[in-house]
């Protein structure tokens, strides 16, 4: 039987859906001013609000600390000659600063993550039975809030930041999951790459906007107004996502029509009609498990550039506040463009040339993977080179862009139906390396000196490389069958 075929664990789909039998008739819904179009630039905007949260501490904590305790306590002095410092402008800068040592910063740059770990399965859950519009909606405005509160916790102690960040996290805990459930229902497997790529590009552009501009503002403003101006931006976001998203195509209020049965059409044979969810299924599924491995360990490097790159430019580099957001940036602007061209890249092979969703994934996540290993290595043998070091970080990060074609996007070749559940498992494994990662890199740099940041890079490498290999082996690109075949909902 052909569904049986097409649908067995071991066999790739060779022809994309869209394609076969009589969807041949459909005629695909053109690109400009569409709503799933229009859905990627929103979903953009809002990954871009829920990046700017995260990271902007990464860089207002440079100027939270008391520098003249911090050179005294922990040498923080940087290992490299400083750069000339512009002058400040002359203004009364108000904001406190506090004592913290090297252990307390991991701890507060790694709290985001201890409550962005718990709400991973449940935002995937709640947002395949209830609709992701709300769950990711709300979530984001949970971290909003929280952010413009943080100044008011930094000054009643280090305890209520954590704990304000651990907040700050279980709110953004549920965007992925969601995300991935909104395009489980929007998104024509053959757009796949490119309105993903569209869509976490944001994620990309939400580094690189808010690294420099949060050096900017400490600089001509203070760190407190920092997470006054990004909150407001992610306030804007969500009064817009709340009036004009919806959760299907088949309730949106201004979708064409020939748009409406182009979706809905090439996702018909990917898409359980059941809303049971198989889990038993799901948890022992191996390609779902090469991509949590291959996830955790892509996470691992970039979770700590992403939290630790300011602090490395900073204490090693001897780049001041202004010059550091810049920098810092440079390597996300990367990202983000091979992101792009990824995206587009991916779905050519897959549609024109005809390459195996699998093996298309596998390229793009070797790429994403060993490719910014080696380059992260060679960083920590730059010395004092300063353009050699930010040339090769920039590298490391912009080549792991490829992999939001690769292993990133594969919950929704694999298991379309249960995407944001999948996407929440994976998320979760994946969320570790945040949780520890900055602990561990701050332990093993109490003294900031270069040989200690390359055993940090050492590992992050390795780790990365090891995913690589277990991907590359286990992973696969077509619908698994307990994914659409109702005989699995009532043994489960």
């Amino acid at each position: 039987m052909e569904r049986s075929r097409m649908n067995s664990e071991g066999d790739e789909q060779e022809t994309p859906l869209l394609e076969q039998g009589n969807e041949d008739s459909v005629r695909k819904a053109p690109a400009c001013c569409s709503s799933r179009y229009g859905l990627a630039l929103l979903s953009c905007y809002g990954f871009f609000v829920v990046y700017t949260l995260r990271v902007n501490l990464s860089v207002a904590l440079v100027e939270m600390l008391n520098n003249t305790h911090q050179s005294s306590t922990n040498h923080s002095s940087s290992v490299c000659p400083a750069h000339d410092t512009p002058p400040r402008p002359v203004h009364n800068h108000t904001a406190s600063v506090y004592n913290w040592d090297s252990v307390t910063q991991g701890w507060i740059l790694g709290a985001f993550f201890y409550g962005y770990i718990t709400t991973q399965v449940l935002g995937g859950y709640l947002a395949s039975r209830f609709g992701a519009k709300w769950v990711l909606g709300l979530g984001i405005l949970v971290t909003v809030i929280f952010t413009l509160l943080t100044p008011v916790a930094a000054d009643l102690g280090a305890g209520f930041l954590i704990a304000v960040r651990v907040v700050e996290g279980i709110g953004e805990g549920v965007t992925y999951p969601a995300m991935y459930t909104m395009w489980a229902s929007w998104a024509p497997p053959l757009e796949r790459s490119r309105l993903l790529a569209i869509t976490y590009i944001g994620a990309q552009l939400g580094t690189v906007v808010a690294l420099p501009l949060s050096g900017e503002i400490c600089f001509y403003l203070d760190w407190t107004y920092v997470f006054y101006i990004f909150g407001i931006v992610g306030l804007l976001w969500f009064i817009l996502w709340a009036f004009l998203v919806s959760n299907r195509p088949e309730t949106h209020p201004r979708i064409s029509e020939t748009e409406r049965l182009y979706i809905t059409t090439s996702l018909k044979k990917e898409l359980s009609s059941s809303a049971h969810i198989p889990w038993r299924a799901i948890v022992t599924c191996r390609p779902l498990w090469a991509i949590v491995v291959a996830h955790f360990s892509f996470n691992w490097t970039f979770y700590t550039l992403l939290t630790l790159l300011p602090t490395y430019m900073k204490d090693v580099l001897g780049y001041s506040i202004q010059q550091n957001g810049i920098l810092s940036a440079l390597p996300y602007l990367g990202t983000g463009l091979m992101a792009l061209v990824a995206g587009q890249l991916a779905d050519y092979l897959r549609e024109t040339c005809l390459y195996k969703t699998a093996i298309v994934r596998k390229i793009f996540t070797i790429v994403g993977t060993v490719g910014p290993a080696v380059f992260l290595i060679a960083a920590g043998y730059t010395g004092c080179n300063y353009t050699l070091a930010v040339a090769f970080l920039t590298i490391s990060s912009s080549l792991a862009g490829a992999a939001s074609a690769g292993f990133n996007i594969n919950h929704l070749d694999i298991a379309p139906s249960y995407a944001g559940i999948l996407m929440a498992i994976t998320n979760t494994f994946s969320t570790i390396p945040g949780m520890v990662g900055p602990v561990i890199a701050r332990s093993l740099t109490r003294n900031n000196t270069l040989e200690e940041w390359q055993t940090v890079f050492y590992i992050a490498a390795g780790i990365n490389v090891f995913g690589a290999v277990i991907y590359t082996v286990f992973g696969q690109g077509n619908v698994q069958r307990w994914a659409i075949n109702m005989a699995y909902s009532q043994k489960d």
